[in-house]
């Protein structure tokens, strides 16, 4: 099972460097195996409002977190607290922190572009490494 950060959505949606690499991972992983915590759902829509994308994000409510079978999940009331931990301990943003307390509590695996997960006992993998 994997947990996909919200960098790796935002690379497609906005067409960035790497939106093919993310293309291919989502093409080639059943979406049931794929994972979304409600925290990067809802960034992703915070980011794509702001840039007055309202129907990317639209699609991607539909498409994506209602008919695909991705999981959609989040953390407990108490969790937060780990979260903090977590942060402190591989000095990383709460966003982050957020995302791999998800991804050890479920344990799936974190597929991100961001390096910063490298510092962590879980790691991450890019989408192009699965």
């Amino acid at each position: 099972m994997y947990l996909v950060d919200t960098n790796v959505w935002l690379e497609l949606f906005l067409e960035q460097e790497k939106a093919a690499e993310v293309r291919r991972f989502f093409q080639q992983v059943e979406a049931r195996l794929i994972a979304i915590t409600e925290f990067s759902l809802y960034s992703i829509g915070v980011i794509l409002t702001r840039l007055k994308k309202d129907e990317v994000f639209v699609d991607f409510l539909s498409d994506t977190v209602e008919d695909s079978g991705v999981m959609r999940i989040r953390l407990d009331a108490a969790d937060p607290r780990q979260a903090l931990a977590v942060r402190k301990q591989y000095q990383l943003s709460f966003d982050d922190a957020y995302q791999y307390v998800a991804a050890v509590k479920h344990e799936y695996t974190i597929i991100s572009f961001d390096a910063d997960f490298d510092r962590t006992q879980k790691g991450r993998k890019m989408p192009d490494m699965v």
